[in-house]
C-alpha cells in the first residue's frame, strides 16, 4: 500500500471535514459563474470526482462530511429543477442538487470580518445583564474577560499569518473559537477551556507565537 493512501485512510473526520471546506471555499473563490465548470456551486458528482483525485477521498467519506457540513450551516444545498420529454411525450422533472460554501463556512477558514453577522443577532443582550463587548477579531466576549479575549485575537491573527499547512492554522483557529465562545457567558465551561487551551498548546503552529501563548497564559489560568 502506498504512503498516499496510508495517509488518507488515516485521516479523522475533523481532517476530511477540513479538506471539503477548503475545497468549496477555494471553488467559490475562484468561481465566474453561479453553478457550471466554474460555477462556485457544484453538482455532488463533481465533488467526489474531483476530491477523489485531489486528495483521495471516498464516497463514503464525502456524503458523511458533507452531510456534518450542511447541518452546521458551513455549506448549503442547491436545488435546480427542470423539465424533460421522454421518447412518448410526457413530461417528467429533473432535480438537480448543487453544494456551495455559506458566509458562515467563509467566516470559518478566513476569521469574521466587518460583514459577518453578530453572533448573538436576534437576541436582546441588555437583557442578559451582562456587558457583551467587540475583540479584535470580531468575536463577542463578556467584558470582564476582555483581556483574556485580547490575547486570544492577537493569537489567532498570529496562526494566521504563519507558515503552517491551513488544516494546521484551521484546527487551531477552530480551538481558540470554542474559548471564545465560552467567554461570552458570565461563567466560562472550565472543562471545555481546558480541554481547548491544551490542543492550541500542543499545536506545531503556534510554536513560532510563543509570546502571545505565554500571555495567553497569564490570563487564561483562573479558567483551567
Amino acid at each position: 500500500m502506498g504512503r498516499a493512501r496510508e495517509a488518507a485512510q488515516s485521516r479523522t473526520n475533523t481532517q476530511v471535514r477540513e479538506l471539503l471546506l477548503r475545497y468549496f471555499y477555494d471553488r467559490n473563490r475562484n468561481s465566474t459563474s453561479s453553478r457550471g465548470k466554474k460555477g462556485s456551486a457544484v453538482r455532488i458528482s463533481d465533488v467526489k470526482r474531483e476530491l477523489k483525485a485531489q486528495a483521495a477521498l471516498s464516497q463514503q467519506e464525502i456524503h458523511s462530511n458533507l452531510t456534518y457540513l450542511l447541518s452546521q450551516g458551513w455549506v448549503s444545498e442547491l436545488s435546480v429543477e427542470k423539465e424533460f420529454r421522454t421518447p412518448t411525450g410526457t413530461v417528467m422533472p429533473s432535480v438537480t442538487l448543487f453544494f456551495q460554501i455559506t458566509a458562515a463556512g467563509i467566516d470559518k477558514i478566513e476569521g469574521p470580518g466587518e460583514f459577518s453577522m453578530p453572533k448573538f443577532h436576534g437576541i436582546k443582550i441588555e437583557a442578559t445583564g451582562q456587558n457583551i463587548i467587540t475583540v479584535g477579531d470580531g468575536n463577542q466576549i463578556n467584558a470582564r474577560f476582555k483581556d483574556l479575549g485580547s490575547a486570544l485575537a492577537d493569537l489567532r491573527e498570529a496562526v494566521v499569518r504563519s507558515e503552517e499547512s491551513e488544516a494546521a492554522k484551521m484546527n487551531v483557529v477552530a480551538d481558540i473559537e470554542t474559548i471564545q465562545a465560552q467567554l461570552a457567558k458570565a461563567t466560562p465551561n472550565r472543562g471545555i477551556v481546558s480541554s481547548a487551551w491544551t490542543a492550541i498548546k500542543g499545536a506545531a503552529v503556534v510554536a513560532e507565537c510563543i509570546g502571545l501563548v505565554d500571555r495567553v497564559a497569564g490570563y487564561i489560568s483562573p479558567f483551567l
